[in-house]
């Protein structure tokens, strides 16, 4: 996954964009086909814990085919956490280098985040945790952690934006912005995949952001 081409003004990437041939799969083929299907299978409802056999069956493979490539689904599911922290922080490296205005470098991370998750429905249970509750620990860990880059990202701009301003205390008022702002972000994500992905992430969002960041 990591030979996608991404660029902040194209089109988020899509995992389920992703084929593999079923016949004469080239080496790391069969890999990305076990994610693909994982990902598809998170978009349908009541589908917070998939099993092996589950995957098997929509793969029309055996399990034991699934464990030579993957040792255990926790690292099924770390590679599908691999390729949500690959195309969005490449992204947000992007934002930062081509966007100047720190203010506008922060409100289009925060629409990136949800664009990307509108357009991969099953990485939103990933990132809010619904498809990690009886996975591993570490997993949930790794997406706390993933958050957590997000927000530093925001301070950054956040507080850039404030000494621009002439705030009195940049420092303070980016740490309170950047943490509405994720709050706001894991909010949406949540609503969307609790909904059934019917009340999308992207709803009134410029008119949200006005109010959130300014």
């Amino acid at each position: 996954m990591s030979d996608l081409a991404l660029d902040a003004d194209a089109p988020q990437p899509d995992l389920t964009d992703l084929s593999a041939a079923r016949k004469r799969l080239k080496p790391g083929e069969r890999r990305v086909q076990i994610l693909q299907a994982l990902a598809t299978m998170l978009e349908q409802p009541g589908a917070e814990r998939i099993t092996t056999s589950a995957l098997a069956a929509r793969l029309q493979v055996s399990e034991a085919a699934l464990y030579r490539h993957f040792a255990s689904k926790a690292q099924m599911f770390e590679g599908l956490i691999e390729f949500i922290e690959q195309s969005v922080f490449t992204l947000v490296n992007q934002i930062a280098e081509r966007e100047a205005d720190p203010a506008i470098r922060a409100r289009r991370l925060v629409t990136m985040v949800l664009q990307f998750a509108e357009k991969n429905p099953g990485m939103t249970r990933v990132m809010v945790g619904d498809a990690l509750v009886f996975e591993n620990d570490r997993l949930q860990e790794r997406m706390n952690q993933f958050f957590d880059k997000l927000e530093s990202s925001l301070k950054q701009s956040l507080r850039d934006a404030a000494t621009a301003s002439g705030a009195a205390t940049p420092t303070v008022d980016a740490q309170v912005r950047a943490s509405v702002a994720l709050a706001f972000m894991v909010g949406r994500l949540q609503r969307f995949a609790r909904s059934g992905f019917k009340r999308l992430p992207s709803e009134h969002l410029d008119a949200s952001l006005a109010t959130i960041l300014g």
